[in-house]
């Protein structure tokens, strides 16, 4: 869809009149009505099988963890099947990361070469899953970190957030950060790349963006309304997440796991700094139909191998689902696809038996 481009997306059949007058306003009826929802992980950390936080935990160089391009070859991963999954499993929407806070990309990009396009796979994934969710009337969320980059050479110093950048106990040559000016390079390109998903893959239903730790340790740095400024105007239907909140024009709250109320969450994780930064965010998102996401996996969100034993079962997924659903919110409910793009196939069984039992049973509310 071009930025002139007025029909109606295919996930908003149904919301024609309210689309027709505004177009936020039926994406976000839409998702008060889509109850469920499928997250992926994938990326270059899904071929160590150790979770999508591994280069920060096991302080991997730069340049050595981007020898993994070679071996990202997605060779099992379906767009079609994905969809079609997700529509068996009784989900109305797709969230994927098409950038994660390693900075390899799953789509086609002018501002980095590390992406798909240019690894072992040279596909554009973000492309092909655009494509079936179009043709099926799946709406596809598009996860970016736009709070943390491990790569670019430009983002902030640990000195700002532990999280930052690894702990490698020495300087790393690709990072070149000296003061904060230096930090509008990182915004440039992830300004570019931003439109660049909102103008190559047609109609989103929405950007995600994560992590919101990261952004509230140098919530100074980042242009967040100039962000979202673009995004409304590129696509007025794209609905904006980010995690907990930053400045309260989010159009839902996503947080991870847990049901506590949006506002004691951020106070638990952040403290009440942080908390008074996303005071607006929970004004706004308390009295909206937000989004709980978890994942089959106990504990990672990328592939981690040491979970194959311990996925969640189709009776744990509905009471999750059910949890969520009474408070307000849809379930955002993650798979982190095996190092080839395949699903695991413990949650492709979960999954299909939960959409049987949806279909036979109805929704959970008990």
């Amino acid at each position: 869809m071009s930025i002139v481009d007025r029909s109606v997306p295919s996930y908003l059949k149904g919301y024609e009149g309210l689309y027709a007058k505004d177009p936020r306003q039926a994406a976000l009826a839409w998702f008060a009505d889509a109850r469920y929802g499928l997250f992926m992980h994938y990326g270059l950390y899904s071929v160590l099988g150790r979770g999508e936080w591994v280069m920060f935990r096991e302080a991997i160089p730069v340049a050595e963890y981007e020898t993994l391009v070679r071996q990202f070859t997605a060779e099992r991963f379906d767009a079609d099947f994905i969809t079609d999954l997700a529509l068996e499993s009784e989900m109305r929407y797709i969230t994927v990361t098409s950038r994660h806070h390693d900075s390899f990309c799953l789509f086609d990009t002018q501002a980095s070469e590390y992406n798909s396009v240019q690894s072992a796979a040279q596909r554009d994934l973000i492309a092909e899953l655009a494509d079936q969710c179009q043709r099926k009337g799946l709406g596809l969320f598009l996860y970016y970190s736009y709070a943390l980059d491990w790569r670019h050479p430009y983002f902030y110093p640990r000195q700002f957030s532990q999280i930052a950048r690894p702990d490698y106990g020495h300087p790393e040559p690709r990072y070149l950060w000296e003061r904060d000016e230096d930090f509008a390079g990182y915004i440039e390109f992830v300004h570019t790349q931003v439109r660049e998903l909102l103008t190559q893959y047609g109609p989103l239903a929405g950007i995600w963006f994560d992590p919101i730790m990261a952004y509230y340790a140098r919530s100074d740095l980042f242009p967040i309304d100039e962000t979202y400024a673009m995004i409304r105007e590129l696509q007025p239907q794209t609905l904006i997440a980010f995690k907990q909140g930053a400045n309260g024009d989010e159009d839902f709250a996503s947080p991870e796991r847990h049901g506590h109320s949006l506002a004691d969450r951020v106070r638990e994780l952040h403290g009440p700094g942080a908390a008074e930064v996303a005071r607006r965010a929970w004004e706004m998102n308390e009295h909206r139909h937000n989004e709980i996401c978890d994942t089959l996996q106990p504990r990672a969100w990328g592939y981690q191998e040491a979970d194959d034993s311990q996925h969640h079962t189709p009776d744990s997924v509905l009471e999750m689902l059910g949890s969520a659903l009474r408070r307000n919110c849809n379930l955002l409910l993650n798979t982190g696809p095996l190092p080839d793009g395949s699903i695991h196939p413990v949650d492709v069984g979960t999954l299909h038996e939960v959409g049987r039992r949806i279909r036979q049973d109805g929704w959970p509310t008990g």
